[in-house]
């Protein structure tokens, strides 16, 4: 269980221009790595090195056999006969596209920017126990933009049920707005493990699609 957590965790795209481009499995990287599509960028004290499958997987033998410390454990992927850690970062070898500008209006950006928050109750829920709400109704002519949508829990939302927040005497705790970054990964950013991907994301190239 715990190799199939590690193989879901993310890792950072660049194209061969070492631009950011998006984030995927561990498991599509190792699939790409070891088609020599890609190699791994290890970033260390400010610089990086970079490698291909066959020599990351030697500094792996090597980390493991020096014991050297192992602060992220589900960041290793171990079986009977192999030791190798999860890059973080990767960069494909043979694509020069530029990434993508413009941050993806869809659910799970929408969850990452209200941070899982009820927006009328303020309080945080699980994906699965919030909804999203028309902060002016569909049939006040409400549409369906950044500017208008809400996380709202159920509570909340059969509160307010078909009306305004000024009609169901409600009141939002934050104005809704389209984020200039991509939501998901400034939520990533947070987290010491993905410390790395930092200097690679300028403010040019934050906006990073999910896939």
């Amino acid at each position: 269980m715990q190799q199939v957590v590690a193989l879901d965790s993310s890792v950072l795209v660049l194209n061969k221009f070492f631009m950011a481009l998006h984030v995927i499995s561990a498991r599509r990287a190792f699939a790409l790595l070891c088609k020599s599509f890609a190699e791994v960028i290890s970033v260390d004290d400010g610089k990086f090195n970079s490698y291909n499958f066959e020599s990351w997987m030697d500094i792996s033998l090597y980390k493991a056999k020096s014991g050297l410390p192992d602060v992220d454990r589900g960041s290793w992927v171990r079986t009977v006969s192999l030791e190798i850690e999860i890059p973080k970062i990767i960069r494909l070898l043979f694509y020069d596209k530029l990434p993508q500008s413009n941050v993806k209006f869809n659910r799970r950006n929408i969850f990452a920017r209200d941070e899982n928050k009820c927006q009328y109750c303020g309080k945080r829920f699980p994906t699965s126990e919030l909804s999203l709400d028309h902060i002016l109704p569909k049939a006040y002519n409400g549409k369906t933009t950044w500017t208008n949508i809400v996380c709202a829990c159920t509570e909340c939302n059969k509160k307010k049920g078909g009306r305004t927040p000024e009609q169901a005497r409600m009141k939002l705790i934050r104005k809704p707005a389209k984020p200039k970054h991509s939501p998901v990964l400034s939520l990533k950013l947070r987290l010491d493990k993905y410390s790395s991907w930092k200097q690679f994301l300028n403010e040019a190239y934050w906006s990073v699609p999910l896939k």
